[in-house]
């Protein structure tokens, strides 16, 4: 067993163990990757404030998002193609959050299905859903979710097309992936990975193959893939996905005050604000630098909580401090789950458990629901005034 300290362990482990195909898909962002790589980089730029002498024992990291106790402030993001970082990886990754008493996100593009993960969990869980054109595949996808008890509903907003991720198109990952020689040498290689995949069922997207008309097996999926997303988005439509779930709901994409007002107008219980971990619209702002503008504009009108960038429990702190109720880890618990499986999702969350118990303790905070700017020092202008 390995030893791993931090998430960076996690990550080398996840880049020797995985298919080149899938780890690049989790490890990039769009064009350029600015915004990939400035997600994490304007964390560092936040300094904590160091105070002693006070009483640090008895500490709790417990916490609620949307009504729910978690165990810290953490969700696991949706992140697509999960179950291609290992075999039946929604489902790994769904046991461990649920152990750890953190909500578990499956994503619309996930491998394995709602059904797959009610079936092996038995605790509800989160699902997050895209703006689709097919109302009555959206419908049916609603319906599934409430039979199958998920406690709430994620909608991401920020898709409407997809932003270019280089490399992603020269490694062939699209949908289903096109195999090359190299992909698939390269494959032959992560000999652990293969014989996993090899003894699972769940290869291919399975909420939707079987599940749209004309969809019955993955090589009629590209074309609806690439049609599907409803370019034509606005907040009409979204108030229609709002009438079609009857629990909490959460708007996953939100990077402008505006947009964070309307999302409250339009019934939302919470919003993530996210740029999709850089993966749609390089040069946006980092998740981390939009905190505060949005807080000021819906106050406590709804609550907001922080996607994007982060890769540990300092960043997980620095979140809380700037004023979001919960964050989400999409790439660190991916890094966990292609190194080693639900342990290395469990590590994960052991590891951002204690870098935020740690620290919070060094802050001079016995209780995650005190922390707030008081315990940060944090760039003057770093929201920025840009004209």
């Amino acid at each position: 067993m390995p030893v791993i300290t931090e998430i960076e362990d996690l990550r080398r482990l996840h880049q020797k163990r995985t298919p080149k195909m899938f780890y690049d898909y989790a490890e990039s962002g769009s064009w350029t990757e600015q915004t990939f790589r400035e997600n994490s980089s304007d964390f560092d730029l936040i300094r904590l404030r160091q105070r002693v002498a006070v009483d640090m024992s008895n500490r709790s990291t417990a916490s609620t998002m949307i009504g729910h106790d978690v165990a810290m402030p953490v969700a696991l993001a949706p992140v697509g193609l999960t179950g291609m970082q290992r075999a039946d990886g929604e489902i790994k990754a769904a046991r461990a959050a649920e152990k750890f008493g953190v909500p578990f996100t499956l994503s619309t593009m996930s491998i394995c299905s709602i059904e797959d993960v009610a079936e092996h969990t038995s605790k509800p869980f989160w699902f997050q859903v895209y703006t689709l054109k097919d109302d009555d595949f959206m419908t049916r996808l609603f319906q599934r979710a409430k039979d199958a008890k998920c406690s709430a509903i994620v909608i991401t907003v920020d898709l409407q097309l997809l932003g270019q991720r280089h490399k992603d198109l020269k490694n062939g990952l699209s949908a289903p992936p096109k195999f090359t020689v190299k992909s698939v040498a390269d494959m032959m290689t992560k000999v652990q990975w293969g014989l996993e995949m090899l003894g699972t069922k769940r290869r291919f997207f399975g909420n939707i193959v079987g599940h749209v008309a004309g969809i019955d097996d993955p090589s009629s999926l590209s074309s609806w893939t690439a049609q599907a997303f409803d370019q034509s988005l606005d907040w009409e439509r979204i108030k229609q996905f709002r009438k079609m779930w009857d629990g909490p709901v959460i708007i996953k994409g939100i990077l402008d005050a505006e947009d964070a007002k309307m999302a409250a107008k339009v019934g939302a219980d919470a919003i993530v604000v996210s740029n999709h971990g850089g993966r749609q619209l390089d040069g946006a702002l980092s998740s981390i630098r939009m905190l505060e503008p949005i807080l000021d504009a819906v106050g406590d009108k709804i609550e907001v909580h922080l996607d994007s960038g982060i890769r540990s429990g300092q960043d997980v702190l620095k979140a809380l401090a700037m004023g979001a109720k919960g964050t989400y880890i999409g790439r660190a618990f991916v890094n966990g789950l292609g190194a080693m499986g639900e342990a290395g999702v469990t590590r994960a969350l052991e590891v951002i458990h204690k870098e935020l118990d740690s620290t919070m303790a060094l802050c001079g905070e016995r209780d995650v629901k005190a922390l707030g700017r008081h315990n940060l020092l944090v760039p003057k202008n770093f929201s920025g005034e840009w004209g």
